[in-house]
């Protein structure tokens, strides 16, 4: 789903090309964010598919890209 999201965001085409897990790769992962709503008081709620996109928005201007 995150590579989907990413190119869609992009604007782009994805060629995928699976491989063995490569060194330093986590085959899953789950965010606890826990710890920042109790100490802060502040709890994440931006889609992925928003920051994404914000991402990418952010880099093209950055970098002078469009």
């Amino acid at each position: 789903m995150t590579m989907k999201i990413a190119v869609v965001g992009t604007g782009g085409v994805a060629e995928k090309n699976y491989l063995p897990l490569q060194p330093g790769d986590v085959p899953d992962t789950w965010a606890d964010v826990d710890d920042l709503e109790r100490e802060f008081d502040y709890r994440p709620n931006t889609p992925v598919e928003v920051g994404v996109r914000r991402f990418v928005d952010w880099y093209r201007e950055f970098y002078g890209i469009r």
